[in-house]
């Protein structure tokens, strides 16, 4: 079957007949009360099949994009309020300023150390296989080198002047900034005045509430947004665009599956203490939806509930890291990316990198990690920032645009988890974290079964 026997139309209405028969076949699943997290794995596995069967077919999949795309659109409608009320909930259950600092201090350490180690891992795996090995550069006719605003205009951008208006365009930082000094001025008011703010808590709290239901909705859609997401990606590349890349798909994942393994595995495992197989088993739903969406922001909403339900991790440690880490923790897209992507570039252009240049891609990795919070694709920024920084071609990255969206994905299940594993750190040391509970295996069902 080709395109030349069946029009555009007709081929997009077939994807989505087919498409329709695995949804309604993971919709039954649901009314069966099968688990969210093994739907959620089962329509990756679906979608994965049908993306395959859809290319091999040359099928369009306009029609299935459409499901995916709606379901994006369900996260981004939430993440604002959602970020602004968790932020001032958690924030005003803490009475002392300095309990709060130390959380800060403690969060933003954790996102910061880990993002350096998984530069340092990038980098090694990167030397030792030598993805630029051979290829011939090639740069897209197209391709237009992202201007990079200076780290002052980046923290400028970030300094709300228009909250409402910040909010509307969806700029998530901002947002929480402004989410920060409300709840910090209710602190400080209710020390002095507990009743004169009491009213502003009660509907704060009652908001909250409201919010993880509505959450509950749209997270009910979940399977079959990852199912569409994947199967549009699945039928998009084909090995004609992945093959001369390969290796340096390869050598990311390899990089990204050691932080995931040893660093976020030994952390988990010798400082929070916990059995990291089993860390892994109730993480998965964050891990499947990162995975697919290809956003740190989207899967803010089941990282909470994955979070305080199944790791058992206090709501106010959870409220306080979970939307920090989606803003700002970047182990994936601004540690191990621009470590590969340097060396790559390196090999590529027959550029000698020196002890020094490696510990600057490392530093500069951690330091636009934190000037890259709330920038739209902040992977693509902070590769550019620390190939200018080691004075490394900015068109090498145009050699990579083809397959950085497969890359991405695994680059954002980095993240998210990173998030995870901070938040569970953070609780344990703060005595915030459930340890009978999670070794006991309990945990809530996330309720995300059609009613």
């Amino acid at each position: 079957m080709e395109n030349n026997v069946l029009s555009a139309l007709e081929t997009n209405w077939l994807s989505l007949l087919i498409s329709a028969v695995l949804l309604g076949l993971l919709y039954w699943l649901a009314r069966k009360r099968i688990g969210f997290g093994t739907r959620v794995l089962l329509a990756l596995g679906l979608g994965l099949g049908a993306g395959l069967l859809f290319n091999q077919l040359q099928l369009e999949t306009e029609g299935v994009s459409l499901i995916g795309s709606i379901y994006i659109n369900f996260i981004r409608m939430i993440v604002i309020p959602l970020v602004f009320v968790l932020v001032i909930n958690s924030i005003i259950s803490i009475t002392n300023l300095g309990y709060l600092r130390k959380l800060s201090v403690k969060t933003i350490g954790w996102f910061l150390g880990t993002t350096g180690v998984a530069a340092i891992i990038g980098l090694l795996v990167a030397l030792a296989l030598n993805p630029g090995a051979d290829f011939e550069a090639s740069p897209p006719s197209n391709y237009e080198a992202r201007s990079v605003p200076s780290f002052f205009q980046v923290i400028l951008d970030q300094v709300p002047s228009n909250p409402i208006n910040e909010a509307a365009q969806g700029k998530v930082v901002p947002v929480l900034i402004f989410a920060l000094f409300l709840a910090v001025a209710i602190v400080k008011v209710g020390t002095k005045n507990p009743d004169s703010v009491q009213p502003v808590k009660a509907f704060i709290q009652s908001a909250t509430e409201v919010l993880h239901q509505v959450v509950k909705f749209v997270l009910r859609f979940t399977p079959y947004g990852v199912y569409a997401l994947i199967a549009v990606m699945a039928s998009k590349y084909g090995w004609e665009t992945l093959e001369p890349l390969a290796l340096l798909i390869l050598v990311s994942y390899i990089a990204l599956i050691l932080h995931f393994v040893f660093v976020f595995g030994g952390l988990v495992t010798f400082v929070a203490k916990v059995n990291p197989l089993k860390f892994l088993k109730k993480a998965y739903p964050t891990i499947a939806v990162a995975f697919t969406t290809r956003s740190s922001y989207a899967t803010l909403p089941i990282n909470l509930e994955v979070i305080t339900k199944r790791l058992r991790v206090s709501p106010a440690i959870a409220s306080f890291v979970a939307p920090l880490g989606a803003s700002m923790n970047f182990n994936g897209c601004g540690g191990v990316w621009p470590a590969v992507v340097s060396v790559f570039v390196a090999e590529v252009y027959s550029i000698p990198l020196t002890i020094t240049d490696y510990v600057l891609i490392v530093l500069i990795s951690i330091i636009s990690s934190i000037g890259v919070a709330g920038v739209p694709g902040p992977a693509s920024i902070s590769t550019t920032v620390v190939l200018t920084a080691v004075g490394l071609p900015l068109e090498g990255i145009a050699l990579v645009v083809a397959v950085e969206a497969l890359i991405d994905m695994g680059r954002t299940a980095v993240n998210a988890t990173g998030t995870t594993v901070t938040a569970l750190l953070v609780a344990d040391s703060e005595g915030e974290f459930d340890r009978e509970s999670f070794n006991r295996g309990e945990e809530d069902e996330l309720e995300l079964n059609p009613v």
